[in-house]
């Protein structure tokens, strides 16, 4: 690794890699650093399933159009408007030719999953998911000439001001250091940072599960802002969904989500409702769950759901708890029995509408009269079995990062964009997501990005 690269990249995921492509077919050296030895490379990459773009009309693997207003406007609803519109909508122009572009980087798509994902319109399905996208990512890179090292972490970062001009690296040999003309930051969010979780969720924390690998830790970010990058976010916000609470503390990934709250009632520790469960279509609700359960105490809560729905949506890895009644339900979940089943006969007497059940469509089956009402897929809880999966806060990325302008370029602290310095994906999704998530909008931050900043790196070069 001696002598100066073209372009250093720091990550080993979606971002980083459709920056590297993006950087060697410019014609610059390229190199990859990523943190994680070669088994874990790619971070959140590995776990994901599809990727949300623009597109005026059906496809192969689309069932149909979703225009670039429609995604802004589903962007803006789950931000509730906190994100930079115009970094927004050029992502989302440029998103239009990405499902090409990245086929024509090896990666190949299917027809959407089913469930309760209903993402067939919106989003674009990896075949073999995740792992396989990033393979195929890996592969086209390698052939292009662009170099990877693994278990490299860039600790430190110099600076002339707005100019990068090298990182200090940690590798499993000890330190090195190396020059390059330009550097593009896509190494991910801090997640897997407790510690830092704990700066804005307190001791809660504690109990959040990480989606992802442990080598997410924000090392990058903190050196950038240190060094005067300016950050966008706190240490509040991030994508969070409910994940199956039997997780392991670490790299649980995508199967152990659940997708079944449409299908019941959600319940706390104290065995009592708190939150509307049909407020909306799951892919633009999910994510907000995992902020809710971590409202909760202890950070805990039930999906409960009777015998009809057990094969209506995508399972965890792990099997529901069963009983015949509710009481017993209520004794294998440590919950009180009197107060579970006087919530659930609540709920099931509250239940009115007659509208054929459909979690595709806002179907108007509610509840009247409680304290929170569910606004559409209420169904009475009545036919034994009874299930119940457990579920925590499962922290997916941060959003507290890197503020960027229109050419990923980082902006530093006297507003100023950097000479050569650029960032894609988690470590900049701030701009992007100041809060809340719909399925798939992540890839799309980490490709459009990525691709951008690998071409203005490149350019600078030039």
């Amino acid at each position: 690794m001696t002598g100066e690269w073209d372009v250093l990249i720091a990550g080993g995921g979606n971002a980083a890699l459709c920056a590297a492509i993006a950087a060697r077919r410019a014609g610059r050296s390229v190199l990859v650093l990523e943190k994680a030895p070669k088994f874990y490379r790619g971070g959140n990459t590995r776990h994901t399933r599809n990727m949300r773009c623009a597109h005026d009309a059906a496809t192969g693997t689309l069932t149909g159009p979703y225009t670039g207003e429609e995604f802004m406007q589903d962007l803006l609803r789950v931000t509730s408007g906190n994100t930079d519109e115009a970094l927004a909508r050029m992502m989302i122009d440029r998103s239009y030719d990405m499902l090409d572009w990245i086929q024509q980087q090896g990666v190949r798509f299917q027809p959407s999953l089913g469930g309760t994902l209903s993402l067939g319109r919106t989003n674009a399905f990896f075949l073999g998911g995740g792992r396989s996208m990033l393979n195929a990512l890996y592969r086209t890179a390698e052939a292009l000439g662009v170099e990877t090292r693994y278990e490299h972490e860039i600790t430190g970062v110099e600076l002339d001001g707005p100019r990068f001009h090298a990182a200090q690296i940690r590798t499993p040999d000890g330190g090195t250091r190396i020059e390059a003309r330009s550097l593009i930051a896509a190494s991910g969010g801090f997640q897997a940072d407790v510690d830092w979780l704990k700066q804005g969720w307190g001791k809660r924390a504690e109990n959040f599960l990480i989606r992802g690998t442990p080598y997410n830790r924000g090392s990058l970010t903190r050196a950038l802002i240190d060094s005067g990058v300016q950050q966008i976010g706190d240490a509040t916000q991030c994508h969070a969904v409910a994940i199956d609470a039997r997780a392991p503390k670490f790299d649980g990934g995508i199967i152990k989500r659940l997708d079944c709250v449409v299908f019941g009632i959600v319940v706390n520790k104290n065995a009592t409702c708190f939150y509307d469960e049909g407020e909306d279509i799951w892919p633009k609700r999910y994510a907000i769950w995992g902020r809710l359960v971590a409202d909760q105490p202890d950070q805990i809560a039930y999906i409960l759901f009777d015998a009809p729905n057990l094969e209506k949506f995508m399972p965890s890895l792990y099997p529901p708890v069963q009983a015949a009644r509710i009481p017993e339900l209520a004794q294998e979940l440590s919950l009180d029995p009197d107060q579970l089943g006087q919530t659930v006969e609540g709920f099931n007497a509250a239940v009115v509408g007659e509208i054929p059940f459909d979690h595709t469509e806002l179907d108007g089956n509610r509840t009247e009269g409680l304290g929170i009402d569910k606004t559409n897929w209420a169904q009475r809880i009545e036919t034994p079995p009874y299930y119940a999966y457990p579920v925590r806060p499962g922290i997916t990325f941060t959003y507290l990062g890197t503020r960027v302008d229109d050419r990923a370029r980082m902006v530093i602290a006297n507003g100023k964009p950097a000479d050569n310095m650029y960032a894609a994906g988690e470590i900049m999704a701030g701009n992007v997501l100041g809060q809340g998530y719909a399925a798939g909008i992540g890839m799309t931050i980490g490709a459009a990005f990525g691709r951008l900043a690998g071409e203005e790196a490149a350019a600078h070069v030039a």
